[in-house]
């Protein structure tokens, strides 16, 4: 689990206005207000007011399409939301779903 101090320091590493730009790249859902919850590259259900949560079910992460580690940037056509669990089973750029859901 993610304690406080983690929580606090991936706030710091973008803005809310980058975390907003990077929330709208989610997809909206019918019937879903989209300025609450939307799902991820893999489907997985995401919540605007969980951004760094990795307790919650919802909870999701700002991720880099092509690492930094490997010469990738934080231009934001480099960024995208993923839900944590998602992002946490990423390996070596590539994505593994780890959570999915059915609209």
């Amino acid at each position: 689990m993610i304690n406080n101090e983690e929580q606090n320091y991936m706030s710091m590493l973008f803005g809310q206005s980058q975390i907003l730009t990077v929330w709208q790249k989610a997809a909206t859902v019918p019937g879903m207000n989209p300025a609450i919850m939307r799902q991820d590259a893999c489907r997985a259900w995401i919540k605007f007011g969980d951004y760094g949560n990795r307790n919650s079910q919802y909870g999701w992460e700002i991720d880099h399409n092509f690492p930094v580690a490997l010469g990738g940037s934080d231009a934001m056509s480099n960024l995208r939301p993923l839900h944590w669990q998602n992002n946490c089973r990423k390996a070596d750029g590539n994505l593994a779903c780890a959570i999915t859901a059915r609209v």
